[in-house]
């Protein structure tokens, strides 16, 4: 059968399921001591001293670090979005004269186990000043707010002005001016396991290894091997089984330091799991923007311009994602519609809160939201269906590619295909758009308030420059695939196997993937951006059809026969018509062994490596529907219906690409009407713990309905691909903000939509 684009089950999913899976709190070393880290309880305070000999003293503590024991070690540095100006406020593993968060690390003690490591940790006496902290990005910018940090002249590290087109012409010459304000909150990934690591270092060889969940794990390998002053060949990471990444997990935090460090200063293995106090603290935050939006349209719906301005705020540090999220909002806030101007005035404020990161769908989230509320409002300004409006301002498909003028991670933002219209009209006859809205009118008739959203986006996916694949045929004639991508869930291994057993012609159950292994695989760019199929699958998609051609070569040169007239089949090569005539792919793995006689131009070994490159970007589209009702009398939103149509290019297993949707889809629900890491005017954060930072169940996740489409396959790649980890998420904001908004009449201006806050909306609507 042909395995591309069948929906095969999970090959990862058996030994999760069963509890044969090692996540990276299973990795047990021998001798393994346990490290605690020691967190400011200040948003911003001096460190004047500190005192371990208490602590040094107590039961089974075997080291204790502080900043001033880490010597001369650099800062981590950015990964992506680097500029000049985030160099002053990158993240020491420890703070050193200042703490600028509650959470920052300010001591690592190592121990026999936890318990004592969290004993002694009570014990270290750190003497602070407390200073007067920034909380909000918009009181920082004000000419006496402190500053987070001395070596800037303000608390701004980073701002631009994106401008494409005449825009001051466009509002000039508008019949209609829509404005407002527009507010994301701060929320961040919460995956079911934790991060952790675990290090040790073998003095003899000079090579430290570390199990730990990583998503970009050559990447962080040069960093430490750079910190540590190591060769990067005796850097050694290994990623076992991982509980969920969404952007939060798998980037160099200053614990990633700290527990290799101390590996290698005791000359013990070093473990180290954070609990969910820690991780809600201290772990990336992400999405809180404040925007000033405006439209200028004509009175057909037509849209001139685009102007808005936004802060970002950054948090008390820049980590490895640098301004990645501001720059993505910026980038893709024009979205499906043809704009002829657009200006984008953005400023990233640094505060005394947890640093800021990624999060599924970042940017994206954001600007979906901010684009998506104000067409609504548009529509209602100018008496038309939301439906129509967008109709008539998307890019048309003989449009493409289509250069939007703007440009985020060092890429013009290019829209590679797409048939917008096309995909929003499937949409609304799935879900049965009429009805649903003569629904509402019975409904409303009846004194319920019963609302009906849609949101449409354009997602960036495959990020580049390259991947790497490596397939080789043992002399057993097991076949085994190298990957530079990490697993992060996504269901990697499935898909690259199904990748690969299309051209070789076996089940993809025979094929072992292999990644996460620096030592096995010296070089990959790892899982983040939705990179994962089109960069991965497009590398093993090269070396399977290299390994093929050499089987074929081999065997034609074995069998007396023409390479046309073969067949790959069940893990053989066969004459086409005759299959008794034939050689597996173990007898052929031992004829292609270094000194056996082989055909011209092939090269010994069952063994070939491709690498796949790209500049740009793919560009998969979507649109969310749903239909909400809210209780007039206690703001509880009940989401009666949810359709996702998403359009892929090409989807190598459809099946996974659906549980993707669904997963992103209930994680933005969570983002947009429960979720929030709140600060008070200390600078404590009064949500860590889940009994304040309120997660999506099944009573607040529906059944959600897809409608996958393959109406637009990328020109980019060979496969035609494009990814799909976070257009689930991604539509979510903009669809139920409108259809809430839809319900009660009053617009929705801020995230998330908790009950409090919808009920006061309902009693604004009555007065």
């Amino acid at each position: 059968m042909g395995w591309f684009g069948a929906s095969v089950r999970r090959q990862e999913d058996p030994r999760l399921l069963t509890g044969r899976g090692r996540y990276v709190a299973d990795i047990r070393r021998a001798d393994a001591l346990h490290l605690a880290v020691l967190r400011s309880p200040h948003a911003h305070a001096r460190v004047v001293g500190i005192d371990v000999s208490a602590a040094r003293r107590a039961p089974g503590v075997v080291d204790i670090v502080t900043a001033a024991d880490l010597g001369s070690v650099r800062p981590i540095p950015v990964r992506l979005s680097p500029l000049p100006s985030l160099v002053a406020c990158l993240q020491y593993p420890l703070a050193r004269d200042c703490v600028r968060y509650v959470g920052d690390p300010v001591a690592a003690i190592v121990a026999g186990d936890r318990y004592q490591a969290e004993d002694a940790r009570e014990l270290v006496r750190v003497h602070y000043e407390p200073l007067r902290p920034v909380v909000d990005a918009a009181e920082g910018l004000v000419a006496d707010a402190p500053l987070v940090h001395t070596l800037l002249p303000t608390n701004v590290v980073a701002e631009w002005d994106v401008q494409v087109g005449d825009v001051q012409a466009a509002f000039a010459e508008a019949d209609l001016v829509v404005r407002e304000e527009l507010r994301i909150q701060r929320h961040t990934g919460v995956p079911l396991e934790t991060r952790g690591l675990t290090a040790e270092f073998d003095a003899g060889r000079g090579v430290l290894t570390m199990w730990g969940p990583t998503k970009v794990p050559h990447f962080n390998r040069g960093v430490l091997a750079g910190l540590l002053e190591l060769p990067e060949h005796r850097v050694h990471l290994v990623e076992p089984e991982v509980g969920g990444g969404f952007g939060v997990r798998g980037e160099l935090y200053p614990e990633d330091f700290l527990v290799p460090f101390l590996a290698m200063r005791i000359g013990r293995p070093v473990a180290w799991v954070e609990d969910r106090l820690e991780h809600l603290v201290a772990t990336n935050h992400s999405r809180q923007q404040v925007h000033q939006i405006e439209l200028a349209l004509r009175c057909d719906g037509t849209i001139l311009a685009m102007r808005d301005r936004f802060l970002n705020d950054q948090g008390a540090y820049v980590r490895t994602h640098g301004v990645t999220v501001a720059a993505l909002t910026s980038a893709m806030l024009p979205g499906p519609y043809r704009i002829p101007a657009y200006r984008s005035e953005v400023a990233c404020v640094l505060t005394n809160k947890t640093p800021t990161g990624t999060y599924r769908g970042p940017g994206r989230f954001e600007a979906t939201f901010v684009r998506e509320r104000a067409l609504d409002l548009a529509a209602e300004r100018l008496g038309l269906d939301p439906v129509e409006i967008r109709r008539r301002n998307f890019i048309p498909p003989e449009a493409m590619p289509y250069d939007v003028g703007t440009a985020a991670l060092d890429t013009p933002i290019v829209f590679d295909s797409g048939a917008y219209g096309a995909l929003l009209d499937r949409a609304l006859e799935r879900f049965d758009y009429p009805a649903w809205r003569l629904r509402q009118r019975e409904a409303r008739v009846q004194g319920r308030l019963v609302g009906i959203g849609i949101g449409c986006f354009v997602e960036k996916t495959g990020l580049g420059p390259y991947e790497t694949a490596r397939i080789e045929i043992d002399l057993s004639g097991g076949v085994v695939l190298y990957s530079g991508i990490a697993n992060l869930g996504q269901g990697m291994e499935t898909t690259l196997a199904q990748i690969c057993a299309e051209h070789l012609g076996i089940d993809p159950a025979s094929v072992t993937v292999v990644h996460g292994d620096t030592a096995v695989i010296p070089h990959g760019g790892g899982a983040f951006a939705s990179r994962g199929a089109v960069m991965a699958g497009n590398a093993a998609d090269l070396a399977a059809r290299q390994l093929r051609e050499k089987l074929l070569a081999l065997g034609a040169h074995r069998l007396e026969a023409a390479p046309s007239d073969l067949e790959l089949v069940d893990g053989r090569v066969r004459v086409a018509g005759a299959p008794e005539r034939g050689l597996s792919f173990a007898e052929l793995a031992r004829a292609a062994l270094p000194g056996q006689p082989l055909p011209p131009g092939v090269s010994p070994l069952l063994d070939e490596t491709a690498h796949f490159e790209t500049t740009h970007m793919t560009y998969p589209y979507g649109v969310h529907l749903a239909a909400v009702e809210v209780d007039g009398e206690t703001g509880q939103l009940e989401i009666l219906a949810y359709l996702i149509a998403y359009d892929v290019g090409r989807a190598i297993n459809p099946m996974l690409v659906e549980g993707q949707l669904v997963g992103g889809a209930a994680q933005g629900i969570g983002g947009t009407l429960l979720e929030e890491l709140r600060y008070d005017e200390a600078g404590q954060l009064v949500s860590a713990t889940f009994m304040d930072y309120l997660l999506p169940t099944s009573a607040e996740v529906p059944h959600i309905d897809i409608l996958l489409t393959e109406d637009a396959p990328s020109p980019l790649n060979p496969l035609g691909i494009k990814g799909a980890g976070e257009g689930g998420t991604v539509g979510a904001p903009a669809v139920l903000a409108n259809a809430v908004s839809d319900a009660i009449g009053v617009s929705v201006r801020e995230l998330p939509l908790t009950p409090d806050r919808v009920l006061e909306m309902v009693r604004k609507s009555r007065m």
